[in-house]
């Protein structure tokens, strides 16, 4: 098969295909196919060729979405990058990628050249000597590639928050099957427009581009220019283009909520990256906005179980059951089933499964049993078949011999109505192993003390945080999951 693009531009050429909120610019099917070819004929004669890896350090973008498309039009592995990592993560990221070349923006440039040995170019016109203008370099006519469903053509890092980012790999058959799995579960309209606010150098930036190509709707951008996401922007770009769906991680939802009303077109809002509260669950259900909290990751190439609004709103904190062609399996710790109510890890399998990670097939054999994949997320699936996430095995705390579940702790520190959100860990304890520490997010003034007295009445004594700190925002990855290790140190240097 050819690439995405083309079947669809062959299909609805007039149709609109995508929109930059900032730019106000708009493509049709036609016109965007007609860039993608310009983008792939230069990247050809910059020396790229099939089965190359292509690295991609860009913000969300139109040049982004061009050149996810060439690179598939050339039949390459693209590689989108994380623009806001330090030099030194940039770099091995790099290396173990084994890029051809790498391709950045005017304002990744420095970066991309600090830390690059293989050519870079430029989206943009640029005066350094070490990059070349792509739109500089000769076009060359090329020959389109096709595809099978087991091509890989999408190399992702893992959010490493935890040890070191894994690569993975995707091939255009779990593509192919997660945008069908989600639009049996969001369904999909013609006139339908989904507003990408996430970063393309992550699943939940790069599905809706993916996803809009094959539904043969439009996919609007809106680029937060470096300085993060701006809530009254992006309520803008929905209510200016009709937008009907957007995807978002809670803190966005939360100030797009205190933003204003949204657009009555909305028909979904894909909620991931980390867990949603149970207070901005319920101020979904009292302005009707249709929340579809989601469970996924990047080996699954985004969504493994969704709830729509009305499982939402009755079962506050579940992600809804499987989506179609995946299977789910909860298992304990010796590796056998467990009956629904009970918890246990989850084990997924199915079409959206990735391929494995990248050179590095003693963690792609560990990541892997009879029963599929191991996320390593552990929690439980109800007698509907609902799924409730409540940790990950790596992160269970163990103090003084007792076992504490970390996100248990954190849903009892968030029902404290001062507290936004938190993240919960185990820290280095001479006598006990470990002990508990809470990283506190609070809308009013709220001291340690006093959410410890909370907490008594919620958990057992081993489970209350001993060590509590508080900031603005809990530390991210691109992909919104809390990083552990980030919040370890703070509450190393800042902890009550």
């Amino acid at each position: 098969m050819n690439d995405v693009l083309a079947h669809r531009t062959r299909a609805t050429p007039d149709a609109t295909a995508l929109i930059d909120a900032g730019s106000r610019q708009e493509w049709s099917y036609a016109e965007l196919d007609a860039a993608v070819d310009r983008t792939a004929g230069h990247l050809v004669g910059l020396g790229i060729e099939p089965g190359d890896h292509l690295g991609c350090l860009l913000d969300t973008h139109p040049a982004a979405v061009r050149l996810l498309h060439a690179a598939l039009r050339l039949g390459c592995v693209l590689v989108p990058l994380n623009t806001r990592l330090a030099p030194n993560e940039l770099e091995d990221r790099i290396e173990r990628a084994d890029l051809a070349a790498l391709i950045c923006g005017a304002d990744t440039e420095a970066s991309a050249v600090g830390v690059s040995e293989v050519p870079v170019a430029s989206v943009d016109a640029t005066e350094h000597a070490a990059v070349t203008a792509l739109a500089d370099v000769e076009t060359v006519e090329f020959e389109p590639a096709t595809w099978s469903r087991d091509d890989p053509c999408l190399m992702l890092a893992t959010s490493g928050t935890t040890g070191r980012p894994k690569l993975v790999v995707l091939t255009i058959g779990n593509l192919i099957a997660s945008a069908v799995a989600s639009a049996f579960r969001l369904g999909v309209l013609p006139g339908d427009r989904w507003l990408s606010p996430l970063s393309v150098y992550h699943m939940g930036g790069l599905a809706p581009i993916v996803r809009s190509a094959l539904y043969g709707t439009a996919v609007v951008l809106v680029d937060d220019d470096g300085t993060g996401f701006d809530a009254a922007r992006a309520r803008h770009a929905l209510v200016e283009y009709d937008c009907t769906g957007v995807s978002l991680v809670p803190t966005m939802l939360r100030r797009l909520l205190d933003a204003g009303d949204l657009p009555d077109s909305f028909r979904f809002v894909l909620l991931g990256g980390a867990p949603a509260s149970t207070d901005l669950i319920e101020r979904c259900a009292r302005r009707t906005v249709p929340v579809h909290p989601t469970y996924g990751m990047t080996e699954t190439a985004s969504q493994v179980a969704t709830a729509r609004p009305e499982t939402a709103f009755a079962h506050s904190g579940t992600v809804g059951q499987a989506l179609v062609g995946t299977d789910l399996t909860v298992i304990d710790a010796a590796g056998e089933r467990v009956d629904r109510g009970e918890t246990g890890e989850f084990v997924v399998s199915g079409p959206t499964v990735f391929a494995g990670y990248y050179d590095d097939p003693d963690a792609t054999a560990a990541a892997f049993s009879e029963h599929g994949f191991h996320t390593g997320d552990v929690g439980h699936r109800d007698a509907e078949g609902r799924l409730w996430v409540t940790g990950r095995l790596d992160e269970r705390i163990v103090t003084g011999g007792e076992n504490v579940d970390p996100e248990a702790v954190a849903s009892a520190l968030r029902a404290h109505p001062a507290v936004d959100s938190a993240a919960v860990v185990g820290l280095d304890d001479p006598e006990w192993g470990e002990r508990v520490g809470a990283l506190v997010v609070r809308e009013k003034d709220l001291d340690a003390a006093t959410l410890r007295t909370h907490c008594r009445e919620r958990l057992a004594g081993f489970e209350i945080p001993r060590t509590i700190g508080f900031v603005d925002s809990l530390p991210r990855t691109a992909s919104g999951t809390v990083e552990r290790d980030a919040v370890r140190e703070i509450l190393r240097e800042r902890g009550d």
